[in-house]
This record gives C-alpha cells, sequence and structure tokens, in this order.
C-alpha cells in the first residue's frame, strides 16, 4: 500500500489541532460570510446578559436599600429596563444562532460536495486500498460530526469565550479582588484541560476510525445479502457486525472517560469558586468596601462567568471529535490523484475514427508481481479486436489501462498518436466508452439508465436504439418498457438485462473507441447470437477492443490478442491461430467448444 493509502486508511495523525482547524476553515470560506455582523449580534447578547447583574445591584443599593425606604421608582425602572434588555439580547441570540447555522450548512455542503468529488477523482488503485464504507463514512458521518459541532458546539463556544470575558470585566469593575480568586480556581481546571486535549485528539481519531469500520461492514452486509442467505452465513456476518460495533462502542466508551476527567475538573473548580467568593465577599461587605447589592451583583456573574467555563469544558471534547473528523476528512482531500485531469494544460483527442497503441506497457499493483509486461502493440483505427486469455492473464487490467482508470506503471498508451495522460477527460470520457463485466446500473428507470450515455435523448430515441440493437421485443416486455425501474445496482433485473442496459448506454453513447470487457458474458448464448449480430453493425467503423471470455467475440474480431501471464504470446486472425491446437488460443478455443457442447 503507498504512503497516501496509508494515510487514508487510518493512520494515527501527526498533524496539530489548531492547524487542522486552520486547514479546515480555509476550505469553508463560506464561514467568514456575514462574519462581523454575526459577531457584532453575538457582542449585543453577550453584553446583555452581564447587564442583568448591573441591574439587580443597583435595583437593590438605588431601590430597596435607598436612603429613607425603598424606592419603587428606581425598582420598577431597572425592571423595565432589565425587561428591555432580555428581550434586546433574545433577539440579537436568535439572529446570531440563524446567522451561524445558514453559514454553517451551506459552508459543510461546500465542503461534502468537495470531498465526494475528490473521492470520485481518486483511482481505482486509491478506491481499493480503503474499504468503501470508511470512504462513504467522510463524506458522510464525519462531516455530520463538523456540522454538529459548529452549529451547536462552535455556536456554544463562540458565546462562551465572549461571556466569559465580558463577564471577567465586569467583575474587575466590582471587585479585583474576588476577580483574582475566581481566575485563581480554575487554574487547576485550564492546567488539567490542556494536558488532556492531546490525548482527547487520539481517542476521537480513534472513535471516527471505528465509525467508518463499522459503516463499512454495515454497508457489505447489506449489498452481499443474498450471497449471506445462500451460503448460511448470516451467523458468522452477524459475529462480523457485533465485533465492529463493540469496537466502536469501546472506543467511544473511551473517548467519553477521558473527557469526563476535564469536565469534573471544571465542576470542581467551579464550586471551589463560589465557595471562596461568597467567604472574602462576606469579609469585604463587613469591611465596607462591597454593598449588599455589590456581593449580589459579584454572585451573579460568578455564576455568569462558571458556567461557560463548564460548557467551553464539554465543547472542548466534542471539538476534538469534530477534528478528527474534520483530519478524516482533510486526509482525503490531501491525496492527489494519480490519474490526474490534465485540464487546460491537456488536449483533445483528434476527430475521426481511433487508433490504439501499447508502447512498452508495464504494470503491477502496489506491492504486487507484475500484471502486464512489456505490452508492444498497435490496434489500427476502425479495426475490431478481441484480446483474450486465461482468468488472471492482465486482460481486464489492458482495458483499464486503455480507457485511463489506470496509469501505466511504465510504457505510454497512445490514442491516436496522443500520450493519453495528455488527453482531457471531457474529451476522452466523451470519445471513449467502456462497458465493463458488471453492468452497473443506478436505481431509476431502464431509460435514465441509457440516458447516461447520451443525456437529452428522447424516449423515441431510446426505443429506435433497443430496435436497432435488436432488443425491441425484450423492452416490450418489461413491465413499464422503458420507465420500468431497475431498482438499486439494477437488482430488480437479471444480470443478463442489466448487461443489455449497459451495452443500450454504450451504443448510444456512439464513442469512436468501445471497450467491451466480457460484456457479454453474463447473456445467455441465444441472446448472445442475437447481440453479436448486432454488435456487428455497431462496432462496424469505429475502433472496438473486446475482453473476450466467450471465444465466440473473438471470432467474429478482425484480429485476436492473446495474452498470458502478463504477455502478448499470440496475435492474428481466429482462422490463423486455431490452425495450431498446442498454442495457447489453441488449447483455450478447444477448451471453449468443450464448454458449450
Amino acid at each position: 500500500m503507498s504512503t497516501d493509502a496509508a494515510t487514508v486508511a487510518g493512520t494515527e495523525p501527526t498533524e496539530g489541532t489548531w492547524r487542522t482547524l486552520r486547514r479546515g476553515l480555509a476550505l469553508s470560506p463560506e464561514l467568514r460570510t456575514g462574519l462581523a455582523g454575526t459577531l457584532a449580534f453575538a457582542l449585543v447578547s453577550m453584553i446583555g446578559r452581564a447587564a442583568v447583574p448591573v441591574a439587580i445591584q443597583q435595583g437593590i443599593d438605588r431601590g430597596l436599600r435607598a436612603a429613607g425606604g425603598p424606592d419603587l421608582g428606581v425598582v420598577g425602572l431597572v425592571v423595565a429596563l432589565t425587561a428591555a434588555v432580555l428581550v434586546l439580547t433574545t433577539v440579537c441570540g436568535y439572529l446570531m444562532m440563524r446567522r451561524l447555522f445558514t453559514v454553517s450548512e451551506t459552508a459543510l455542503a461546500g465542503v461534502r460536495t468537495r470531498a465526494f468529488r475528490h473521492v470520485h477523482d481518486l483511482s481505482m488503485l486509491h478506491q481499493q486500498s480503503e474499504r468503501r464504507g470508511s470512504l462513504v463514512s467522510r463524506v458522510t458521518s464525519d462531516v455530520d460530526q463538523i456540522t454538529q459541532f459548529l452549529q451547536w458546539g462552535g455556536v456554544i463556544l463562540l458565546i462562551s469565550v465572549g461571556q466569559v470575558a465580558v463577564t471577567a470585566i465586569v467583575m474587575a469593575v466590582y471587585s479585583w479582588q474576588l476577580t483574582l480568586v475566581v481566575f485563581a480556581a480554575f487554574i487547576p481546571a485550564v492546567l488539567v484541560i490542556r494536558a488532556f486535549q492531546k490525548r482527547l485528539a487520539q481517542v476521537y481519531g480513534v472513535v471516527r476510525q471505528r465509525m467508518g469500520a463499522l459503516l463499512g461492514v454495515i454497508a457489505e452486509s447489506v449489498v452481499g445479502a443474498p450471497v449471506i442467505r445462500a451460503y448460511g452465513v448470516s451467523g458468522r456476518t452477524a459475529a462480523r457486525l457485533d465485533e465492529a460495533i463493540a469496537g466502536q462502542r469501546a472506543a467511544q466508551q473511551k473517548a467519553i472517560r477521558t473527557s469526563v476527567v476535564s469536565f469534573s475538573t471544571g465542576e470542581i473548580s467551579a464550586g471551589l469558586a463560589l465557595a471562596a467568593v461568597v467567604v472574602l465577599g462576606v469579609r469585604l461587605g463587613v469591611d465596607g468596601t462591597l454593598s449588599i447589592g455589590q456581593l449580589t451583583a459579584f454572585l451573579f456573574l460568578v455564576t455568569l462567568f462558571i458556567q461557560p467555563v463548564q460548557i467551553a469544558t464539554e465543547v472542548l471534547n466534542e471539538a476534538q471529535n469534530a477534528v478528527a473528523g474534520w483530519r478524516r476528512v482533510l486526509d482525503v482531500l490531501d491525496l492527489a490523484p494519480d490519474v490526474a485531469d490534465p485540464g487546460e494544460q491537456g488536449v483533445d483527442l483528434p476527430a475521426g475514427p481511433i487508433e490504439v497503441r501499447f508502447a512498452e506497457i508495464g504494470f503491477a499493483y502496489p506491492g504486487g508481481p507484475p500484471v502486464l509486461t512489456d505490452i508492444d502493440v498497435e490496434i489500427p483505427a476502425k479495426s475490431r479486436v478481441a484480446v483474450v486469455g486465461e482468468t488472471g492473464s492482465g486482460k481486464t487490467t489492458f482495458a483499464k489501462l486503455l480507457t485511463r482508470l489506470m496509469d501505466p506503471s511504465t510504457g505510454t498508451v497512445l490514442l491516436s498518436g496522443v500520450p493519453l495522460e495528455r488527453v482531457r477527460f471531457s474529451s476522452l470520457r466523451s470519445r471513449v466508452v467502456m462497458v465493463p463485466q458488471d453492468g452497473f446500473l443506478f436505481d431509476s428507470t431502464v431509460a435514465e439508465n441509457v440516458r447516461f450515455g447520451r443525456p437529452g435523448c428522447s424516449d423515441e430515441e431510446l426505443a429506435a436504439a433497443f430496435a436497432e440493437l435488436g432488443l425491441a421485443d425484450w423492452v416490450d416486455g418489461l413491465p413499464e418498457g422503458l420507465h420500468t425501474r431497475v431498482g438499486e445496482r439494477g437488482e430488480a433485473l437479471s444480470v443478463g438485462e442489466r448487461q443489455l442496459v449497459a451495452l443500450a448506454r454504450a451504443y448510444v453513447a456512439d464513442p469512436d473507441l468501445l471497450v467491451l470487457d466480457e460484456a457479454t458474458s453474463a447473456v445467455d448464448p441465444a441472446t448472445e447470437v442475437r447481440l453479436q449480430r448486432t454488435l456487428d453493425a455497431v462496432t462496424r467503423g469505429r475502433t472496438t477492443v473486446a475482453i473476450a471470455h466467450r471465444l465466440s467475440t473473438a471470432q467474429a474480431a478482425d484480429e485476436v490478442i492473446v495474452v498470458d501471464r502478463g504477455r502478448i504470446v499470440q496475435r492474428g486472425p481466429h482462422d490463423d491461430l486455431v490452425l495450431d491446437p498446442t498454442s495457447t488460443y489453441g488449447l483455450l478455443y478447444a477448451s471453449w467448444l468443450e464448454q458449450t457442447r
């Protein structure tokens, strides 16, 4: 596995929390939208909260304890002003939270989109290096964790920090001595929390990894349900799922135990602060330094100070969970696709039929033996070529290199004389189409799946395409014709029927180079004969490379390329190659004939 792939797969993060946050925020410039106005609302809200204890102090000292007895006018005025301040504070708090929620959701929708598109841009090698469920978790649950923190924890943290600052200033105005006592009480909590931050980052990183592993097991269990039932391994599957759930639960519990220590430290500090303020405050009151109203106001201020400190302690724990999720998203975005679109620096393929050249191609998967070695072959434009060989000989790898789903380890693939790595994806994907063996379909109708080949194709054009392929009777036999839903992954259709839709999709795309990776292997013999007649007409006039399992495809080709153990060992027309029954192709053909009898 490559270093990059290992990072994606869950290597322990080395990047610091603050650096991760800075990079994450830089990735979401939308978070800065209207930031000044949001902070202004937050400031008014925080000042309003700190103003309430001041109003209480004024009401006691100038109202209830006024010279000559209680002054109800002052008390009424104070109550009215306090009510007005509370209304203003509530309105500003609402506006601040609404703006933050809207902006954060917009920003993280952008992060989710960028992460998803980047995962799609990664080569098959990168995608195969990590379980698909784990990749999906980075776009879903990891981003959800960031969203939850920004919309709740982030808001609370912002309010808490501001409230602590404003409250501390007001407390210092009343009594700098009591303010120092409050600060001293929280010094142990600050030291403990700081010491635990690195540990929290590690344990929450494990939580996010275990969540990705859990989603991977769940995805496999759902997608592989038919196989699980067929082999009666539901018990074993349930055991794997239980193990993944237990691992995630254990990681979460360990993280919670770690966070409880710092939270409890904050609780102890809060108790110490209140006790010290009461004792020292009474002493200052007796000495005449503080009035009853000022001491009462200070106790309210201490409560306002303690509450956000305690909340901030818990929010910091949640922040580590969010940072762990952000780090996993950034790990994916940091991966440079090894099969990259050259973009504006690239070129378009020349117009017209495409000729193919494999120039000294070699390929090996990371850490594995060579799959293809010294492949040097030319395929003329408009020719129909079949690539045959035993299972594992490198046929499918040949097709993936030709369509640039992967890049060769050595050598160059050229289309019409242009190195494939220089061709823009927009040009490549519109001119070169591959029909894979599995015939993947999306959860939509037959018509919509075929339209992936040519968006905007009308129902009439689709019906004509199926007719030209000799499949009109099959479409008419479907429950709702072209508008029949195929189900998730096309599971409402048989394997062979899914392949028919995939072939129709490639046909309407009208490529100049058509690559068929055993595209008729799942079709019954009768349908294959019908399709083969149609494919003769479909492939005429365009370059076609067919990875063939059934040698009936090779019989219809202009030339056959025989691959054995990653090397080209024979090439030529079928009729010539079959003359030597002891050759690789001769043995393959004899074996195929035996199977078809």
